[in-house]
């Protein structure tokens, strides 16, 4: 029952051991203050915090022992008290800089105190208070600093400790191998749990980098996926299709012209629509080099288009401004061609024989000119039965993100009269920037 109690607490504190450590990721030499990168406020302030305590107390301590146990000179212990506890505010951003000074200090103060009249029977060459504050820069260093000079403090602390110990004054209490052994020990706990922060920094970077190469190999197992599967189906039905079409007047003599051009003009339909699939499958399979050669369709061959449609049964009426087409970029010029497409088979598919409108036209609004793309469906006649009565909407999300890349705006929806209204505006300047 004990155990049970337990676990939960003793599950939290690797846990909080852990959050803290990440705290630490200050880089080792950067002036960014200890837990500057903490989740809390307080947390941020609480370096700054126990500095301050530290140098409140150690200041008016270190000057009244100096001058009631070790008899020292007021004005040298007041000097003291001050050189040695007021680093320590440094040593929160720079700690390296703050340990400079206050050995330095500690040093000065070790050899002041050799001619002190009551240095006998106390602590030297480092004195109470010195232990203290040296160890609180201690931590201060092996929250930030490298392996390498955390090793370098501790062996300078050492060799400055034996030297003083050649001046060792008679019937003191030797503090220099309890420095060194308390030195060192603090700073390899703080070193390590540092190191477990960075640790911990490298594991995530590392999780995040595995996620996402996660995400790519998924990514690139479904387009291939989708390719096997449109190559599979989709282009064997075409390939039937346009096969089909071609040996019609063979198979079936004695047609009537009209319907001799019928089937050739199914039949370049469909190879146009097996060229444009075996680009989507080169770009689904990752190599773009056979697609990037490829020509893309575009306003120019927008009327080729219309005619198709119009082909096959759809009236269609295009109202195109002159010159448009040529002075159009490719990221538009692609965008309102595939708009125009998608926009005339929902027509086809929904509202077969509807009378539709085409406009493609350019207009300056404010200090942008932009390509202004217009369809526009009547009803279908009431004889005529649609080939599909609902849809998966796929077509329109297709629209919008066309439009969204160019930075542009997307109107679709229904007439009053039973028709269907889709209105493009796509930016011309933007496009050109972008493009460059």
């Amino acid at each position: 029952m004990s155990d049970r109690a337990r676990s939960p607490a003793a599950a939290r504190a690797p846990r909080a051991l852990t959050r803290f450590s990440v705290a630490l990721r200050t880089p080792p030499g950067a002036a960014e203050p200890l837990l500057a990168q903490a989740p809390r406020a307080w947390q941020r302030r609480l370096p700054y915090l126990v500095a301050a305590v530290c140098v409140l107390t150690l200041v008016p301590v270190t000057i009244t022992v100096l001058v009631s146990q070790y008899r020292l000179g007021g004005g040298w212990a007041g000097a003291l008290g001050v050189a040695q506890a007021v680093p320590l505010l440094l040593a929160v951003t720079r700690p390296l800089a703050a340990w400079g000074l206050v050995l330095a200090a500690d040093t000065l103060g070790a050899v002041l105190l050799i001619d002190a009249g009551g240095v006998a029977g106390h602590a030297w060459p480092w004195t109470p208070m010195a232990v203290v504050g040296y160890l609180v820069l201690m931590v201060c260093l092996g929250l930030r600093e490298t392996v390498r000079t955390l090793v370098a403090v501790w062996l300078v602390t050492g060799g400055v400790g034996v030297v003083l110990g050649f001046y060792r004054p008679a019937g003191v209490t030797d503090t220099i191998a309890l420095l060194f052994v308390l030195g060192g020990t603090v700073l390899a706990l703080t070193g390590a749990l540092r190191g477990l922060g960075e640790a911990q920094r490298r594991i995530a970077e590392q999780e995040s980098i595995s996620e996402a190469e996660r995400a790519r190999r998924t990514l690139l197992e479904e387009r291939a996926r989708i390719a096997r599967e449109l190559h599979d189906v989709v282009a064997h039905h075409m390939s039937v299709i346009t096969v089909q079409a071609d040996s019609a007047p063979y198979r079936l003599p004695g047609m009537p012209e009209p319907v001799q051009e019928e089937f050739a003009a199914i039949a370049a339909s469909a190879r146009e629509s097996l060229g444009e699939m075996r680009r989507l499958l080169t770009v689904l399979r990752g190599d773009g080099k056979e697609s990037e050669r490829a020509p893309q369709p575009g306003l120019v061959r927008l009327q080729q288009l219309i005619e198709t449609t119009v082909r096959a049964g759809q009236p269609v009426e295009l109202s195109m401004a002159a010159g448009v087409p040529e002075a159009v970029p490719p990221a538009v010029d692609l965008s309102a061609y595939r708009i125009v497409q998608e926009a005339l088979a929902n027509v086809v598919r929904h509202a077969p024989g509807a009378p539709t409108r085409v406009s493609v036209s350019r207009a300056a609004e404010e200090a942008d000119e932009v390509l202004l793309v217009l369809v526009v469906n009547g009803p279908a006649p009431e004889a005529v039965v649609a080939l599909e009565s609902t849809g998966t909407g796929h077509g329109l999300v297709g629209m919008r993100e066309r439009v969204r890349l160019t930075g542009g705006t997307l109107d679709t929806g229904p007439l009053p009269d039973g028709g269907f209204r889709v209105a493009a505006r796509l930016p011309l300047n933007a496009s050109d920037e972008d493009d460059s």
